[in-house]
């Protein structure tokens, strides 16, 4: 999970319309990429057609949306396509680029500094899907207080900051954050329940189609599966959603095919 940045009405739905992702004012982006763009976070791959970059007629682009606010505070979309030959920043070593490059870390923790010589923490990852280094400020992503339920010691939180593996015991679950997933993370299992104290009250959020975690096989679906307590976390998010006013959601309903469904308490 991570802090979110942007709010809907920051969305540049004319760039999007240019680019076919919008039509007529209406967003079409999926539910989780939709989440991406608001957490800052890049979309899944995208296929682009019939684009005018710079003057050039493009006849069809694959390429990661993402959005950035710019000095003077307005927003943009980011294109982030298929690059032939990574660009490394400058504080990591060969080495250190050339493991990540190649998978034999999943990420990497580093001090650096920005413009104004300000020290920062970022977790650095490498993006196979379009050969690019991502870097996250760490500071910025949000570790759930619960997971299925389930509360986390401020120990597990910490890890998962740190981009670490956390294992949620009384659960079976384990989970981990990944800034080049359009959910913000990867888990053993299928689907969770994350869920965030915010202002006195709870945000759940329900993942579906989950990514592995780094160095596992991609297990059949129904080998991975859910955590113990997952049903009945579901069960809990879907009675807290029937009590607000003016919901159409009843309990025991299911949530469909969304990858991830939001909702605040």
């Amino acid at each position: 999970m991570i802090k979110q940045v942007f709010n809907k009405r920051d969305i540049p739905v004319d760039e999007l319309e240019r680019m076919g992702l919008a039509k007529d004012g209406v967003v079409l982006l999926d539910v989780d990429d939709l989440n991406a763009l608001l957490a800052g976070r890049r979309t899944d791959m995208l296929r682009l057609e019939h684009l005018e970059l710079d003057g050039v007629h493009i006849e069809a682009l694959d390429a990661k949306v993402s959005l950035r606010r710019a000095k003077d505070g307005q927003v943009e979309l980011l294109l982030h396509p298929i690059y032939r030959e990574p660009e490394v920043p400058s504080f990591l070593t060969s080495t250190q680029a050339e493991m990540l490059e190649k998978g034999d870390i999943v990420n990497l923790q580093k001090m650096i500094f920005d413009d104004e010589g300000h020290a920062k923490e970022v977790l650095v990852e490498f993006d196979k899907d379009t050969n690019e280094f991502i870097i996250t400020d760490t500071e910025k992503i949000q570790a759930p207080d619960q997971v299925n339920g389930v509360p986390l010691t401020e120990e597990q939180k910490e890890k998962y900051r740190k981009g670490k593996e956390v294992q949620v015991d009384q659960d079976g679950t384990t989970l981990q954050y990944s800034g080049t997933e359009k959910q913000g993370m990867r888990s053993d299992k299928l689907a969770l329940i994350a869920s965030i104290l915010i202002d006195g009250g709870v945000s759940y959020m329900l993942y579906k189609g989950l990514n592995a975690l780094f160095g596992q096989k991609e297990e059949k679906d129904a080998k991975r599966g859910v955590g113990k307590n997952y049903h009945e976390a579901v069960k809990n998010m879907q009675e807290q959603e029937a009590r607000r006013p003016g919901t159409v959601l009843q309990p025991g309903e299911d949530f469909g095919d969304e990858q991830s469904h939001y909702v605040s308490y």
